[in-house]
């Protein structure tokens, strides 16, 4: 009796340890993006999925759906949320309806330029904002950039009011829709994936993108003009299920956070060189012609989008907006 209970404690111990064995390899995770390969998030969730498959070998692997090949920009977050995909890196304009305080990064003209930015993400206000989602199920692990903002159009933008009258693709975003209603221009909400037939058509007019967008998604080719506006920025939060990243075993999850400090700071460094190297092949394409503008067209746009900032303040938080214009000082 005491053998066959001895035997039977090894068979249960070794089905045991197959069953955990089974469990970590079963760990799937599914990164679902909206953009190109060839872009900063395209590339670093690549990277995020080599290093993670080399470090932990039979433990974890990503699966990686590019160019809305698994949901689109208007379900990814829904699909994060009932567990459909377990990353996701939506733009910061995405999250305004979970919290009030992401929508500083959708202000025009508040941040000088990358380097202001990255102060502020890095800063306790900006690590608390990844945090501030956590009760609706949503926990933010980084920052990536991709750009500032540049205007185009299907006719040169130098001054504000060269905008009136012309209808522009935006997310869907409180802020935007004010930002260019405040030009006198009109704001349309569509889906990423929908924006090059729709500049092609005329369904719009013009479009705001860095210019890592601009080239990967062609849209220089139906885009006659690029104004050099620098006038917001475009990035994204890197964004699991509360749930399934706080159940992830012991042995895993503080390897991924390593991982994923790699990889953003490689992002964000890729995204300054990305940056420039698109423009200039947009620019050698002849496709299209980019304008500079005078200090004094800069101080015009900023004019004109100031009561933007003051209407949205209160609802973002003035700490919060006070502490991105401090990022400004170096």
């Amino acid at each position: 009796m005491h053998v066959k209970s001895t035997i039977q404690a090894i068979l249960a111990s070794a089905a045991l340890a197959l069953l955990t064995g089974v469990a970590q390899a079963e760990i799937v995770i599914k990164f679902s993006h909206v953009v190109a390969e060839n872009t900063p998030k395209g590339q670093g969730a690549l990277k995020f999925k080599k290093l993670a498959e080399e470090r932990l070998p039979g433990k974890v692997k990503v699966e990686v759906y590019p160019n809305s090949q698994l949901f689109g920009d208007g379900k990814e977050m829904e699909a994060l949320l009932l567990g459909d995909v377990q990353l996701i890196a939506p733009s910061l304009s995405k999250f305004d309806r979970y919290t009030n305080q992401i929508q500083v990064f959708d202000l025009p003209f508040l941040f000088n330029d990358i380097a202001a930015i990255h102060r502020f993400q890095n800063g306790p206000t900006g690590q608390a904002i990844l945090k501030s989602m956590t009760k609706k199920g949503l926990i933010g692990l980084g920052y990536w950039d991709n750009g500032m903002k540049q205007l185009s159009a299907k006719k040169p933008l130098k001054m504000p009011e060269d905008a009136k009258g012309l209808k522009f693709r935006i997310q869907a975003s409180d802020i935007l829709e004010a930002q260019f209603k405040a030009v006198g221009a009109i704001p349309q909400k569509l889906a990423f994936s929908e924006v090059y037939s729709a500049l092609e058509t005329g369904v719009v007019d013009g479009a705001e993108n860095p210019w890592s967008n601009a080239y990967s998604q062609k849209f220089y080719e139906v885009q006659p003009y690029f104004t050099e506006s620098n006038h917001g920025y475009l990035g994204y939060m890197l964004v699991a299920n509360n749930k399934f990243w706080e159940d992830l075993p012991a042995d895993v999850r503080p390897v991924l956070e390593k991982i994923l400090a790699e990889v953003t700071a490689e992002v964000n460094k890729s995204a300054t060189a990305f940056s420039e190297g698109d423009r200039q092949k947009i620019k050698d394409s002849g496709k299209t012609q980019i304008l500079q503008l005078t200090p004094e067209q800069r101080a015009a746009w900023q004019t004109a989008m100031k009561p933007v900032l003051d209407q949205f303040t209160p609802k973002i938080g003035k700490d919060i907006v006070d502490a991105a214009m401090a990022a400004n000082k170096p």
